[in-house]
């Protein structure tokens, strides 16, 4: 039997970097047990080179659409940004599939701790080039965590049961990358 291997790579050739006009990097989770939860970092960074992405978000930038929430992320109760002002991220395992959807594992730190997550998702299938004359890629990337695993562990007891935020935590990156120019 023949084994048929898939032997593009996983992004062309080159530096790609996230435009953060364009790419979002978020968090979702659920609360009160009836409804999902969301925020965002303002201000993060990405690169993409061969088949290794790394990155990193401010703390100091979640946003919840809520200045009061804003704030209490910021304390040990959850990010602790005095401490920690920055997540990181990275990824060397990434793996593109025939359809281009993206499997990996990578590398979280938050608070300090650094642990192993499961990535999926999507890419383009090529680059386009934007009216400016720059490529751009489309990568798509999610991820589910514990948060307590991170020390992330803030929480209160739902009147009707549970607590009312949940340990997991969806991870979302939609990262419209641009080829850095030669």
């Amino acid at each position: 039997m023949a084994v048929i291997e898939d032997t593009r790579q996983f992004a062309p050739a080159g530096t790609w970097t996230a435009d953060p006009v364009h790419s979002t990097v978020a968090f979702e989770v659920g609360y009160a047990g009836v409804n999902v939860f969301r925020g965002a970092f303002r201000e993060f960074a990405a690169t993409l080179e061969g088949g290794s992405l790394a990155g990193s978000a401010k703390v100091a930038s979640v946003d919840v659409k809520d200045e009061q929430l804003n704030g209490h992320l910021q304390t040990p109760d959850f990010f602790d940004a005095q401490r920690y002002p920055e997540i990181a991220f990275s990824a060397t395992e990434l793996d593109r599939r025939a359809d281009d959807s993206v499997v990996g594992t990578g590398e979280l730190t938050i608070k300090g701790v650094t642990r192993p997550i499961a990535l999926e998702g999507s890419i383009a299938a090529a680059p386009a080039t934007d009216p400016f004359g720059r490529e751009r890629l489309g990568l798509s990337l999610t991820a589910t965590i514990d948060r307590t695993q991170f020390g992330v562990s803030w929480n209160m007891p739902n009147q009707s049961g549970g607590d009312y935020l949940a340990n997991d935590v969806k991870l979302v990156a939609e990262l419209a990358l641009v080829r850095a120019e030669a």
